[in-house]
Order: structure tokens, then sequence, then C-alpha cells
């Protein structure tokens, strides 16, 4: 793994949060493969990266302001495939910015190399402590 590999794969993490929180939809799209598989447990489960961008667009459509922090990277690369854990602390606040939710938790990925750079092949979020506020 080079020092290129782990700084791309941070970025795709970062591009996630970036594009939830500017409602960047174009730009998120670009975190994963077309084929991609999240499972978010109680939150729902998607397949294709079409799905999972229209799942979150909805989702934020509803929402305030929304942080989105992903911290504790951690990248091991094989060749043009990656895994990835990243801790994730994210507020969505309602739409008057009075009231949210706190998800904490972390993300176990699976990335591939593409002609377009590292990508999320499949991810699973798993929950520490979810909360209103």
């Amino acid at each position: 793994m080079t020092r290129d590999d782990r700084q791309e794969i941070s970025d795709v993490l970062v591009r996630y949060a970036t594009g939830i929180d500017t409602r960047d939809w174009p730009l998120f799209r670009t975190v994963f493969t077309d084929d991609c598989e999240l499972d978010y447990g109680e939150i729902g489960t998607w397949r294709g990266v079409d799905a999972v961008v229209e799942f979150m667009t909805a989702t934020h459509e509803m929402a305030g302001y929304t942080l989105h922090r992903i911290t504790n990277q951690a990248a091991t690369v094989d060749g043009d495939t990656a895994t990835a854990r990243a801790y994730i602390d994210a507020l969505i606040m309602s739409q008057d910015n009075t009231s949210g939710v706190s998800a904490v938790g972390f993300y176990d990925d699976e990335l591939v190399r593409t002609d377009t750079g590292w990508r999320i092949r499949r991810r699973t979020f798993t929950p520490v402590l979810m909360r209103t506020i």
C-alpha cells in the first residue's frame, strides 16, 4: 500500500460525508461502484448506486443541517482491492434545526480501484449509539 492509496481511500470516505452534508449528489455518487451493496442494519440495505443516492437524497431533503464526521480511518490495500474501517459520528437535524438524531458507529468498507479511482463496493454500518436530541 502506498501513501497515495491511503490518501485516495481517505478522500473517498471524506467525499461521502461532504456529498451528503452539501447535498452534492453527483459528488456523492462518485463514492460507490455502480453495483455497490450497503447494509445499514435497521436503517436499510441497498444494491446499486442509484438506490443509495435515491435514498440519501429523499432522506436529506427532509433534514436541516447535517454533519458527518469520519475519523480513525484505517485501510489495508491488496493490489486493486482494499478494506477500510472508519468511525462515523453523524448529526442529522430536523428541517427547523431544533431537534435531530445523533448516530455514532463505524463503517466497514470493501473498496476496488477503478479507472476513475477507489470506490466503495460494499459497506456495513455498525451503530454503537443512536439517539434523538
